[in-house]
C-alpha cells in the first residue's frame, strides 16, 4: 500500500483542511448565503464575507443536513484515533500507517493526550491495521481484552528516532477565554466586524466537527453488536450550525433501522418473526436499551469515565467523560423530535449569514453576564435564547427568516414527518425558500435586538416561532417560548421572574450602551474595549447601570436641594410671618409718669 498523496501534501492538507471544506459542512456559514445570492444581505456584511472567501468556496453548494450527515457518518467509519507520544516523526508515523492503505486525511488534536484522527480511503484499511494490532502487556494489573478504533502509538526504537522526533503540530479543542476575545475584537473597525470574528473564533472547526462525528460511530461499533442496524448520531449544538468549541456531544441512539426490517410479504405460506423481550411501554424499553449502553461503557469501554445512567429523567440519558476526545458526551434514545429540531436549527443558520452571527454574538454576552449557564437552574437555555433571535428576526419590517408555517407550507410529500403525533414537517430544500429583501447590518440588529427585548410584553404574551407573531399566554410562567413541535410545551418553563427581570435589564443596557460607543472605532491610541467588547466586558452592566443611577441620583439630589431650599425658604417665610403677626396683635405700652 502507499500514500495516495505524498508526504508534504497530506501536511499541506492537513493545515489548509478548513478552507478547503469548511464552507460545505455546518462549520462556516458565513460564507454560505453567497450561494444563494451575492446581494441578499447588507454592503457590510457583504464586505466582510467578500473579503475573507475566494470565488470559487463562494460558488459552493450548500448541503441538505440529511447529505451533510451521512458524508460525515461515512468519513467517520474509515477514520481511526491515536494517541501518540508528544515528540514523534509525523514523516515516519503516515510511512507506517501507509502500509495498511492510502490516506485521505489526518489532523492532531491535544486532549490528555496529543492524538491524530485518520481517515483512510477505504474500510478494509482499518481491518488490516487492526490485524497487526497487539493487545498491550501487563505484568501487575489485569485488563480487559477489547478491541476497538482507538489505538495508541507505541515507539519501539526511541533513539533511532531522536534525529526526527518533533513536537506534533496539534490543535486546541477550547474556546479562548473572554477576556482574549475582547482583546481580539477591540482591534476591528467596525461592530459587523467584531460579530464576525467573535463567530469565526468561537465556532466548531471543520477538526473538532470531525472528532465529534467519530465518536459517535465509535459508539455505534459497540451498540451495533447489541442492536444491528441501529446508528448513533450526533444532534444538538454538534451539528445545528450553532455549536461553540467546548460544548457537550449529545448523541442519539436510533433504533429505526432495526424496525424498519418488517416485511409486508404475504405471498409465501409461512414467515418468520425475532423473539423479542416485552416490556410495559416504549419508556421502559428506552430505559433498558440505555442502561445496558451504560453498563458496556463503564465497565468495557477505555476511556469512557465517570458513567452516569440518568434513567428517571423526561428524557433519559446516559451521561459520560470521553478521555481521549475530551468531550461530555450525553446518549438518548427515541428522541427523534430532537434531530427534527437539529435539522430546523441547521436550515435557519443556512438561510441567511446574519442568523447564526446573532446567535453567537447573544449567547456569547449572555455567558459573559450570567444570563445562561452550565449548571442546571432557573436560567434561560442557549436554545431558548436561540428561539428568542429567530424570532426576532421574523419580526423585521422585511424578515429575514420565515415561520415554521412558511416552510410547512413550501414542503412536498417526501418532507412530511409525524413524530408521536406531532406534526414535524418543513421544506428541507433550501433552493426553495425564498431570499430575503431585509440589508440590515449585524450591528444594527444586535442593537434592535435589545430593544426588542427590553421592551417586549412578557408579562402577556409568549414566543411563537412557527406563527411568527406573539401570542398570548397559555399558562402561567415569567417567559413562555413554544416548543416549535411539540406545541403545547414551553421550552422555557424553567425561567423565573428574577432571572427574567434581569435578561431585560441587561438588555436595556446593551442597547444603551450599543447606542453610545456607535458603529465604527473611534480614533484612540492604545487598547480600547469598545463597540461589542465593551457590552461583553463583565463590568459593562455595571457601567450602564452606575451611569443611570448617576443620573437619577444628580436629579434626585437637585429636587432634594430644591426641597430643602423651599423648605428653608418657607420656614423663613412662616417666621417672619409669625414675627409679624406678634407685632400686629400687640399694642404698645404706655407708660405715665
Amino acid at each position: 500500500m502507499r500514500l495516495s498523496i505524498s508526504v508534504p501534501a497530506v501536511m499541506a492538507t492537513s493545515l489548509r483542511f478548513g478552507r478547503i471544506v469548511r464552507t460545505t459542512g455546518c462549520v462556516s456559514f458565513l460564507r454560505s448565503v453567497y450561494v444563494r445570492n451575492h446581494s441578499s444581505v447588507g454592503p457590510a456584511v457583504q464586505t466582510e464575507i467578500t473579503s475573507s472567501c475566494s470565488q470559487s468556496e463562494i460558488n459552493r453548494e450548500i448541503k441538505s443536513f440529511a447529505e451533510l450527515q451521512n458524508e460525515r457518518r461515512e468519513q467517520a467509519e474509515r477514520s481511526v484515533l491515536l494517541s501518540c507520544p508528544r515528540k514523534v516523526s509525523e514523516k515516519l508515523l503516515l510511512k507506517y500507517l501507509a502500509k495498511y492503505g492510502d490516506i485521505n486525511s489526518y489532523f492532531f488534536y491535544e486532549s490528555f493526550d496529543v492524538c491524530a484522527v485518520v481517515e483512510f480511503s477505504q474500510k478494509n484499511s482499518i481491518a488490516m491495521l487492526q490485524d497487526g494490532t497487539v493487545m498491550p502487556a501487563s505484568k501487575h494489573e489485569s485488563c480487559i481484552p477489547f478491541k476497538s478504533r482507538v489505538f495508541t502509538l507505541k515507539m519501539n526504537n526511541p533513539d533511532d528516532q531522536a534525529n526526527t522526533r518533533q513536537s506534533l503540530p496539534y490543535l486546541k479543542q477550547s474556546a479562548i477565554s473572554i477576556n482574549e476575545l475582547v482583546e481580539r475584537i477591540s482591534a476591528e473597525t467596525t461592530l459587523d466586524q467584531q460579530i464576525c470574528t467573535l463567530t469565526k473564533t468561537y465556532e466548531l472547526t471543520e477538526e473538532n466537527v470531525r472528532l465529534r462525528f467519530l465518536v459517535c460511530s465509535l459508539l455505534q461499533d459497540i451498540a451495533i453488536q447489541y442492536f444491528p442496524n441501529c446508528s448513533v448520531k450526533p444532534f444538538g449544538s454538534s451539528v445545528n450550525g450553532f455549536g461553540k468549541l467546548g460544548c457537550d456531544l449529545d448523541m442519539f441512539l436510533d433504533l429505526d433501522g432495526i424496525k424498519e426490517q418488517n416485511s409486508d410479504n404475504t405471498s409465501e405460506p409461512f414467515s418468520v418473526e425475532y423473539h423479542l423481550k416485552r416490556v410495559p411501554s416504549e419508556r421502559a424499553a428506552t430505559q433498558n436499551v440505555l442502561s445496558l449502553v451504560g453498563d458496556c461503557l463503564d465497565r468495557f469501554v477505555p476511556g469512557c469515565v465517570g458513567v452516569q445512567k440518568i434513567l428517571n429523567a423526561r428524557c433519559p440519558l446516559v451521561r459520560f467523560s470521553h478521555q481521549p476526545s475530551g468531550f461530555q458526551c450525553d446518549v438518548t434514545a427515541n428522541n427523534r423530535i430532537a434531530m427534527k429540531s437539529t435539522e430546523l436549527l441547521y436550515l435557519y443558520g443556512s438561510l441567511d449569514v446574519r442568523v447564526r452571527a446573532l446567535v453567537f454574538t447573544v449567547r456569547t454576552w449572555a455567558r459573559a453576564h450570567g444570563i445562561t449557564s452550565s449548571i442546571p437552574g432557573a436560567w434561560i437555555t442557549n436554545f431558548s435564547l436561540t428561539m428568542m433571535v429567530i424570532f426576532f428576526l421574523q419580526k423585521r419590517r422585511h424578515p429575514i427568516i420565515p415561520t415554521l408555517d412558511q416552510l410547512k407550507a413550501l414542503a412536498d410529500a417526501k418532507d412530511k414527518h409525524i413524530i408521536d403525533g406531532n406534526d414535524c414537517t418543513f421544506v428541507r430544500d433550501i433552493n426553495k425558500i425564498s431570499v430575503s429583501e431585509n440589508t440590515e447590518t449585524l450591528g444594527q440588529l444586535l442593537q434592535e435586538f435589545f430593544e426588542f427585548y427590553g421592551n417586549f410584553a412578557f408579562q402577556k404574551m409568549s414566543i411563537n416561532i412557527r406563527k411568527g407573531k406573539e401570542q398570548t399566554k397559555p399558562e402561567v410562567s415569567p417567559l413562555h417560548i413554544q416548543n416549535p413541535f411539540e406545541q403545547t410545551l414551553n421550552v422555557s418553563k424553567n425561567v423565573n421572574q428574577t432571572q427574567l427581570e434581569r435578561f431585560v435589564s441587561l438588555a436595556r443596557d446593551g442597547a444603551w450602551i450599543l447606542q453610545q460607543e456607535g458603529m465604527t472605532k473611534a480614533s484612540v491610541l492604545g487598547y480600547h474595549p469598545w463597540g461589542l467588547a465593551a457590552l461583553l466586558l463583565p463590568s459593562a452592566s455595571d457601567t450602564g447601570n452606575k451611569a443611570k443611577k448617576r443620573r437619577r441620583r444628580e436629579g434626585a439630589s437637585e429636587r432634594i436641594k430644591s426641597l430643602l431650599e423651599s423648605l428653608k425658604n418657607s420656614k423663613s417665610d412662616v417666621k417672619n410671618d409669625a414675627t409679624s403677626e406678634s407685632s400686629i396683635g400687640k399694642r404698645p405700652s404706655l407708660r405715665t409718669k
